[in-house]
């Protein structure tokens, strides 16, 4: 990168410095180029830019232990919609695991109070629910 001439303005000194770039094409093909920007008109406070790359990046910034209650529901909702028992076992067994990892690991938030579920009990309300009551 140049350094500022002596005597020349910092405008005009970042104007020619834009100016240059652009005729050597720089800015060409950038992403977002031509379309408003983000949130220009959202009040901004400090950590705007930390809050928008949250977003871009679909981080959430849930407790862990929250995010597991989450989890949680999704997998209920992944059960109840399961063609088979086969199917209805390995999401249990993988939301379980998920749980005994959160309650063995969680050090931030509120602890977890969310126990694995009972696969028979989830096999048994699964065929209840179903209408399959001769297994």
């Amino acid at each position: 990168m140049a350094r500022k001439p002596p005597g020349q303005t910092w405008e005009s000194f970042v104007d020619k410095q834009i100016r240059e770039a652009q005729a050597r094409g720089e800015f060409d093909g950038l992403s977002g180029a031509g379309r408003p920007i983000p949130d220009l008109d959202r009040r901004a406070g400090e950590s705007w830019w930390i809050n928008r790359k949250l977003r871009e990046e679909r981080v959430t910034n849930v407790p862990p232990a929250l995010a597991l209650r989450r989890d949680v529901d999704r997998a209920r909702e992944q059960i109840a919609a399961a063609d088979s028992e086969a199917e209805v076992t390995a999401i249990v067994d993988t939301i379980n695991t998920r749980i005994r990892t959160a309650n063995a690991t969680i050090v931030s938030g509120p602890p977890s109070d969310v126990w694995p579920l009972d696969l028979e009990r989830v096999l048994a309300r699964w065929r209840a629910d179903r209408g399959d009551h001769d297994r």
